[in-house]
Parts: C-alpha cells; structure tokens; sequence
C-alpha cells in the first residue's frame, strides 16, 4: 500500500499510473488536509471542484483547483483518499521531529499522518508513505506546535473583563486555574490604560479534560470573559 500527499496531483498520478500497470493489486491512497481536499472533492462529485479558499499550512499542496489529466489519472489508478486535519498533521510534525529527528515540512507530513486514520486496514501489510516536499523550516516551529496543541484541545484563548478591585488577578490564578495549568499569554487590549480592561489570556492545560473545569470556574468566581475560538475574525485578529 502506498500513501502519497496530494496537491495538484502530478506526483500521485504519476506513482499510481506506474504501478497500477505493473500489478492492479497494489493500493494507492492519497491524502490531502482538510483545508485544502481540492482532489477529494473532485473525485466525489465526479469532476473537477475549484475550492472557494484553502488553508495554506500545508503550503505544499494547498491547491484550490487540481488538474484536468491529473484528475483523471487519479480518478482511474487511486483507490481512495484520506483527509487529514492540519491539526493531526501537525501532531505528527511534532512526533517525527522529537523521536526521529526528521523536520518535515507540512505536506510532507501528510501520508503518516493519515495512517492514525487507517489503523485497522493496514495490519500485517507493507506500508510505503512518500515524504515529498522540500519547505523544511525550524522556524515554523511554534506554529506547528500551537496548532498542534489547539487541536488536542490542551490550549485555549479567552477575552477576561477584570474588575477593577484589589486581588482579582491572584483570584484568577488560584481559583480558577489548575495545579498544572499554564498561562502562556496576558496582554491587555487597551492601549491606554494598559492595566484596566479586557485581557487576552491564553491557558496551556495538561489535559483537555480540564478545559470544562476553567470555565466552570469562571463562572463560579463571576468572571467577565469570552472564549475566543480559531475561526472567529476576533482570533485571527488578536492572535494569528
């Protein structure tokens, strides 16, 4: 079986028309990020689909439109394509990087990051995943890990309305945050009186399970806040 990432589809149509012809029983699956599933999408409505927009982390193929003969070179030879959150594929940047010391770009992380989804289909088989891409960058390195932590569900942003009364920070940090709970970010919006108002507080958890009990507390300590979620315009704004 042969996981190969797909942007515009030149490599995996390629890859699959070679060996299909030497032997049909070989398995061909691409994969693309959710963000960016511009053959998947094609393939599932039976022509080609132009993508409104794409996530560009997987910058390697983030393609909003896929070609007309690698579409149907990848409609006759694939046998199916998987699509992997960029979160995972960030996970699995992460992992590869701290056990084998390997740095993948995105869409080269593409095809390992798809077998969590294919677990139980490639027991006792011969597994090749193609690592393309030549994007490798240390610098990208916080991004990789944010987003890898905000999809596990482990790092969350809120928008916190301070009383303006003695002690409501140490009442934060005592009774609304866990033992092993981090606050990574505090910056106040206001840009004057930098030390009133409304504070962009970003929490590192240990588990994602503890989420629940921070916004419980929240409430139980009569906080003013607002969580603030990656699609919202506000985040992008504040923190992309």
């Amino acid at each position: 079986m042969f996981l190969v990432p797909i942007g515009g589809g030149g490599l995996i149509s390629g890859i699959s028309s070679y060996l299909k012809e030497k032997n049909k029983n070989i398995k061909i699956y691409g994969v693309e990020p959710e963000g960016a599933a511009s053959m998947f999408f094609s393939i599932k409505n039976k022509k080609i689909i132009a993508l409104d927009k794409v996530d560009t982390f997987c910058d390697g193929v983030a393609v909003k439109k896929v070609g007309e003969l690698t579409f149907k070179l990848t409609q006759k030879y694939v046998d199916d394509i998987i699509v992997v959150p960029e979160g995972h594929v960030a996970i699995k940047m992460i992992d590869i990087f701290q056990n084998e010391g390997i740095i993948l770009e995105p869409a080269g992380a593409l095809s390992i990051a798809a077998l969590d989804f294919i677990k139980n289909q490639i027991k006792n088989k011969t597994i090749i995943c193609i690592l393309s891409g030549g994007n490798n960058d240390l610098l990208r390195y916080p991004e990789i890990l944010e987003k890898s932590l905000i999809y596990q569900g482990r790092k969350h942003y809120f928008l916190i309305n301070f009383a303006q009364k003695p002690g409501q920070l140490k009442n934060f940090v005592n009774n609304v945050l866990g033992a092993n709970d981090d606050i990574v970010l505090f910056e106040y919006i206001k840009k004057n009186n930098k030390e009133k108002g409304p504070a962009l507080v970003g929490i590192e958890l240990e588990k994602k399970e503890d989420f629940k009990k921070i916004t419980n507390n929240l409430k139980r300590y009569q906080f003013d806040y607002q969580i603030i979620n990656p699609n919202d315009l506000i985040y992008k704004f504040l923190i992309d």
